[in-house]
């Protein structure tokens, strides 16, 4: 038996944010990419796009500094700890920001290769399934529709090594099994179908009449 819950995932996911309040007492806030308790933890921009980088300790963050080629950031008072770049974070996150917006997003990951950092672009979605990553783990799937025609989705997340995981059917359409669900799990007569369909309680839909 799996007893999953799907609001429990929600709780379980957040981290140290979850941590925060239930241990200290702090109520949560808006941080939108930055993290509460780390800097710099947070997206920066470039000349052509978005990259999300996090410097988790002063190793990562010193290691940072020489990409950028403001290695003396790291023996600065304003940020050469953890709570003293958080404290100072908007003045950090400027001067980041400075040397970023020169460079193209290309260009930014490239020096930031091999840095031992935590890194990585924002891709729109093109780039998203463009990504060789996505097209090595066939994440697009293709199935023909009786209406629509033959369609791209994404398949499912789960791989397992002893049997496939693929997509059986094509998206319904809306009420495509409706009397099918009706019949087998509620029972429904011919007469208890068709008044729910003339009431508005149900719809039902057949390719054969469309």
């Amino acid at each position: 038996l799996l007893d999953l819950s799907l609001i429990q995932t929600q709780a379980a996911v957040l981290a140290n944010i979850g941590s925060n309040f239930l241990i200290g007492g702090s109520e949560a806030k808006r941080w939108g990419t930055r993290h509460p308790s780390i800097a710099p933890y947070e997206v920066f921009n470039t000349k052509d796009g978005k990259v999300c980088i996090g410097a988790g300790n002063n190793i990562q963050f010193a290691a940072l500094c020489r990409r950028i080629g403001q290695p003396e950031l790291a023996t600065n008072a304003l940020y050469c700890t953890n709570a003293a770049r958080v404290a100072n974070r908007d003045k950090l996150v400027a001067i980041i920001n400075g040397v970023l917006a020169e460079k193209s997003t290309e260009e930014t990951l490239a020096f930031l290769e091999g840095s031992g950092l935590p890194f990585g672009p924002v891709n729109n979605i093109r780039q998203t399934f463009d990504h060789p990553q996505l097209k090595a783990r066939n994440v697009v799937r293709q199935i023909d529709h009786p209406f629509a025609g033959n369609i791209k989705l994404v398949g499912p997340a789960v791989e397992y090594s002893h049997s496939t995981v693929g997509i059986r059917l094509p998206p319904p359409m809306l009420g495509q099994h409706t009397e099918q669900v009706l019949r087998s799990v509620l029972e429904y007569s011919d007469a208890q179908i068709e008044e729910a369909v003339h009431s508005g309680g149900a719809a039902l839909y057949s390719y054969a009449k469309s």
